[in-house]
């Protein structure tokens, strides 16, 4: 495996590679995120991960200072299931102001609704890095509901020859969603952070079971995490296809939500089936 941190380099590296699969993440690996790499390694010959913590997509009062950097682990744990290590400093990146931005769609609903600007900044660094690697395909996590239809939509409407495939949420085994932020939680905290999961497992429960009222579902769930000290910033039922209000008779749709335990911001989702 090669480590690589200059965009001249990486081009050189990867320019007669003939199938490339990328997995761009901000690094402080867990579980989840070597599963991404896994099934890269099943569509690509050279599978390709840029570990940049992205400072576009973090608010002036984020957590961009803290977020973890652990690079040398990361390498380690990636060895044997990536090829190239993509790791450049943010002068790499943004060798001069970035002027020039993505605009994705719904970049001020849901999760862009709280964190003003993030999806500009995700889209952007990821045009970036497209650009950059030019691979044939690409994974995100579906625990980033939202980033994964962003980057969809900015493919298919930017006509980018990249697949983009999604990769199921990792879970603890007590159904919490694998988050580089968790481990911000204090010990109360991570016991308490899995009623996030419980709770979108009882929205999805209730549609199975026939309810449509999905404004009074997410009043009902946002009001059982208030209850118990969580700051909601939404629960919300989304058809899958495009995040919009579903309309009567949807069948595939999406339970969303992000609140704060603590100091802690975490985000989740279910997809329902009906």
């Amino acid at each position: 495996m090669e480590i690589i941190s200059s965009v001249t380099d990486l081009r050189s590296r990867l320019r007669n590679e003939p199938a490339i699969a990328f997995v761009p993440t901000m690094g402080n690996l867990h579980q989840g995120h070597l599963d991404l790499v896994r099934i890269a390694r099943q569509h690509g010959k050279c599978v390709v991960v840029s570990i940049f913590v992205n400072p576009l997509q973090f608010g002036a009062n984020e957590d961009f200072g803290k977020y973890p950097r652990t690079l040398q682990d990361d390498c380690s744990k990636l060895e044997s299931l990536a090829d190239v290590v993509f790791a450049p400093p943010e002068s790499e990146l943004y060798p001069q102001p970035q002027q020039v931005a993505v605009i994705p769609p719904l970049e001020n609903d849901l999760c862009g609704a709280f964190r003003p600007g993030h999806f500009r900044g995700v889209a952007t660094v990821v045009l970036k890095l497209f650009n950059i690697v030019q691979p044939q395909l690409a994974v995100f996590g579906k625990k980033d509901y939202q980033q994964l239809y962003v980057v969809r939509q900015m493919a298919a409407q930017l006509n980018l020859p990249i697949e983009v495939v999604g990769g199921e949420t990792a879970r603890a085994p007590d159904g919490l969603a694998l988050s580089s932020r968790n481990q911000y939680l204090s010990a109360g905290e991570r016991t308490e952070a899995v009623f996030l999961y419980q709770t979108l497992a009882g929205v999805r429960q209730a549609l199975l079971d026939g309810a449509a009222d999905y404004a009074g579902l997410e009043r009902r769930a946002t009001q059982a995490l208030g209850a118990r000290g969580w700051l909601v910033d939404y629960v919300a039922v989304r058809n899958q296809a495009g995040l919009a209000q579903p309309r009567e008779g949807e069948g595939e749709l999406v339970i969303l939500a992000a609140a704060r335990l603590g100091q802690t911001r975490l985000i989740d989702n279910l997809e329902v089936c009906i």
